[in-house]
C-alpha cells in the first residue's frame, strides 16, 4: 500500500512531527523492519501439480492474512497535533516498551490505549476538507444519476435467432459481443466459486488470449495457472523473486507452450516459459531500482512488454533478446522522478503507451520520440486544491480502443479522458467508491468498454455505465475488506477479482433476481466519511496510515539526493542517470508500508 512520499501539505492537516520526532520514529521503525527481515536465497524456480484439488464453493474466504505493525519504542507517549489548545486532546503515539509488543490495529487494546482520546477529542481539534451538508449533496448526486435501460434481452434475441429474423445479427460472435456488453449481464454477476490455493494476498490476475487460463501472483511468491471453468489448479511455480509479486502477463506467443512475464516488489521482471513437462525456461529479463507494479504486453508484438517501476524508468523488453530497452525515465517539472504504478499501452497503436503514479496526471508517450510526453490528462487546474493535497493516480488504462483513458485517483474519484481532448477536460466522473488504502486498479468491462469497474476500500466492487455514470452492480468481494484486482474475460462476461483474501473469486451472470442494491446509500456514505480529508470518522487503522505517510514523508525529506547505491541495477544508457534517481534499495525496503499486502 504503496503512498505518495511527497504528500506533505496533505498530510500537514492531521500531524506535524517536530525533526526529533520524526528522527526518533525513522530509527525505531528502522531497528525494528533490520531485526524482523528475513533473508530469502534465490533458489530455482521450481514447478508444483496441484493435483485434483478443485475450487470451493462455500461462502468463506481464504486464509485470512493478519498485517503486522512494527513496534515503536518511545521515551514520549503522546504527541501534540498542531493548533491544539487543550493539554487533554492528545494522540498517543506509542507507550510500549520491549517488554509489551505494539498492540495490533483492530484489536480491543489498540483501540483502548491508542485511540482512547481521539473518539472524545472535540470537532474543533479535527480537520475535513469538507462539511457534513457537501457530503450528503455529493452521496445524493451519485445516487440520482440516471439508470440506463436495458437495450438487450435474452429471450427475444434467441428466439430471434431460432425463427431466422435479423440475419444481419445472426452471427454467433456478434450474439456473444451484444451479450456481453448488456446490463443484463452484469446485473446478474454473483459469485459461481472460490480459487483457494495460494498462501498470501493474491495480487495480480490475467487471462490468457483464449480465456481458457487464469494466472494469479501473490505475497507467497508463487504463481497459480487455472482451469478457471472448472475451479482446478493446474500448476504451481516457485518464483525467483524475493518479495511480492504484483503482476503476472500471458504472452501469447506460438507454439505449444505457455509463455509469462512476472514483476514484483523485488523491481525484477522474469519470463517463464512452461511445456507439458513443467517449466522449461526462467530468465530474468531485467530489474528497476524499486517494486515494479504493472507490466504491458503489445497487442500486435507479443515477443514485445513495457515494464514501469517506482524509479519512474519505463524499460521495454524483447524475450528473443538478453537486455532490455531503456525507453524513458520519468520526472516532474522539479527534475525529481515520478514513481511509477501503471503502464498501460494503446491497443490500436503499440508506439503508445500511457504512465500513472505519484503525480497528478496521466501521461502519454510514443517510444518513437519519447522524450517528452504526447499529451498529459489531468482533471484539475494547477490552482486546485487537491493538487496541493497530493493526488495522486493508481491505475490508468486505455479503452478497447484506445480512444479513451480511465484513471483512478488516490482518495478520488475515477476520470474518463478523451485522449484527443487533451488536459483538463474529462469526459466523466464515477463517484462512490473508496480509492485510499492500497494501489488498485481499474478496468473496462465490455467489448465495447461499456461499463467502469473498481475495487474499494469498503470491499465491494463498483460497476458504472460509462454514460450515465450511475452505478449499476455492487458486489461484496472480499471478506477482509479490500478489493484491488478485477480481470474481466477477453470473450466472455465473466470477471476475476482478488484483495486481501486468500483467494480469487470468480463472477459468471447466472442471478435469478435484480440487484437489490440495498447497502449502496449507507456504503457511499460510508466511504465519503472515512476519505483522507474525513480525519474524524476514519478508524484505528486510517490513524496508523496518516501516521506512516507523515513519517515517510519526513524521511523523504531528510534523504540525500546522492546516496550509495545498495545493489547493482540495470543501467543502459549512462548519460541519461541523474543523481537525484540513485537511492538505495535499502531506501526503498526502508519506505515500504508496515504492514499486509501492498497490491498493484
Amino acid at each position: 500500500m504503496d503512498e505518495n512520499p511527497n504528500e506533505d501539505k496533505r498530510s500537514e492537516h492531521f500531524m506535524d512531527f517536530d525533526h526529533q520526532d520524526v528522527k526518533r520514529l525513522r530509527t525505531d521503525f528502522e531497528h525494528e523492519e533490520s531485526s524482523t527481515s528475513s533473508s530469502t536465497s534465490e533458489n530455482d524456480s521450481s514447478i508444483n501439480y496441484c493435483g485434483d484439488q478443485s475450487a470451493s464453493t462455500s461462502s468463506d474466504s481464504g486464509l485470512p492474512q493478519s498485517s503486522t505493525v512494527p513496534s515503536v519504542e518511545s521515551s514520549h507517549d503522546t504527541t501534540l497535533l498542531p493548533d491544539e489548545t487543550s493539554a487533554d486532546a492528545t494522540y498517543p503515539i506509542a507507550s510500549q516498551t520491549q517488554d509489551q509488543p505494539l498492540q495490533e490495529p483492530g484489536s480491543r487494546a489498540w483501540e483502548s490505549d491508542a485511540f482512547s482520546n481521539l473518539q472524545s477529542s472535540s470537532e474543533d481539534t479535527i480537520l475535513g476538507t469538507d462539511s457534513e451538508s457537501e457530503e450528503e449533496a455529493e452521496e445524493e448526486d451519485v445516487l440520482s444519476k440516471e439508470k440506463p435501460k436495458p437495450t438487450w434481452f435474452l429471450v427475444p434475441e434467441v428466439m430471434s435467432r431460432q425463427y431466422g429474423y435479423t440475419a444481419k445479427k445472426a452471427n454467433p460472435a456478434l450474439f456473444q459481443q451484444r451479450c456481453y456488453g448488456s446490463l443484463m449481464c452484469v446485473q446478474k454477476l454473483e459469485l459461481m466459486y472460490k480459487l483457494e490455493e495460494s498462501e498470501g494476498c493474491v495480487n495480480s490476475l490475467n487471462f490468457s488470449a483464449d480465456g481458457r487460463l487464469l494466472a494469479s501472483g501473490s505475497d507467497d511468491l508463487k504463481v497459480v495457472l487455472w482451469d478457471w471453468p472448472v475451479g482446478k489448479c493446474l500448476l504451481k511455480i516457485n518464483t525467483k523473486h524475493k518479495r511480492n509479486i504484483f503482476q503476472t502477463k500471458f504472452i501469447d506467443l506460438k507454439g505449444p507452450d505457455l509463455h509469462l512475464a512476472t514483476a514484483g516488489r523485488d523491481g525484477h521482471v522474469w519470463y517463464l516459459q512452461i511445456g507439458n513437462d513443467g517449466l522449461r525456461d526462467s530468465r530474468k529479463l531485467g530489474q528497476h531500482r524499486g517494486p515494479c507494479h504493472k507490466l504491458s504486453v503489445l497487442r500486435d508484438q507479443p515477443q514485445v512488454l513495457l515494464s514501469a517501476g517506482e524509479d519512474g524508468i519505463v524499460f521495454s523488453y524483447d524475450v528473443r533478446k538478453s537486455h532490455p530497452e531503456r525507453v524513458v525515465h520519468v520526472k516532474d517539472n522539479s527534475g525529481r522522478e515520478v514513481s511509477l504504478y501503471s503502464i498501460h499501452s494503446n491497443p490500436l497503436k503499440s508506439t503508445e503507451f500511457c504512465v500513472a503514479g505519484r503525480e497528478n496526471s496521466v501521461r502519454i508517450f510514443d517510444q518513437r520520440k519519447s522524450s517528452r510526453p504526447i499529451t498529459k490528462l489531468c482533471p484539475y487546474k494547477s490552482s486546485d486544491e487537491k493538487l496541493r493535497n497530493g493526488l495522486h493516480i493508481t491505475c490508468a488504462v486505455y479503452n478497447h480502443d484506445g480512444s479513451e483513458v480511465l484513471a483512478s485517483y488516490n482518495d478520488d474519484d475515477i476520470y474518463l479522458f478523451d485522449v484527443d481532448k487533451g488536459s483538463g477536460i474529462y469526459a466523466h466522473k464515477y463517484s462512490g467508491h473508496r480509492n485510499g488504502a492500497t494501489i488498485k486498479g481499474v478496468s473496462f468491462f465490455g467489448p465495447q468498454s461499456e461499463f467502469i469497474m473498481s475495487g474499494s476500500d469498503c470491499a465491494h466492487v463498483f460497476f458504472w455505465d460509462k454514460k450515465t455514470e450511475a452505478i449499476t452492480q455492487f458486489l461484496r468481494a472480499d471478506d477482509n475488506g479490500v478489493v484491488n484486482c478485477l480481470e474481466p474475460h477477453p470473450q466472455l462476461p465473466f470477471l476475476a477479482t482478488s484483495g486481501l483474501d486468500w483467494d480469487v473469486k470468480l463472477w459468471v451472470p447466472s442471478c435469478e433476481e435484480e440487484p437489490a442494491l440495498s447497502d449502496l446509500a449507507s456504503t457511499i456514505k460510508e466511504n465519503k466519511k472515512c476519505g483522507w480529508g474525513n480525519f474524524e470518522s476514519g478508524s484505528e487503522s486510517e490513524v496508523l496510515w496518516m501516521l506512516w505517510r507523515r513519517l515517510r514523508a519526513a524521511r523523504n525529506r531528510q534523504q540525500e539526493p546522492d546516496g550509495e547505491s545498495g545493489f547493482e541495477f540495470l543501467t543502459i544508457d549512462s548519460s541519461d542517470s541523474s543523481s537525484d534517481s540513485r537511492r538505495s534499495a535499502s531506501d526503498h525496503e526502508d519506505l515500504d508500508d508496515p504492514a499486509g499486502c501492498t497490491t498493484s
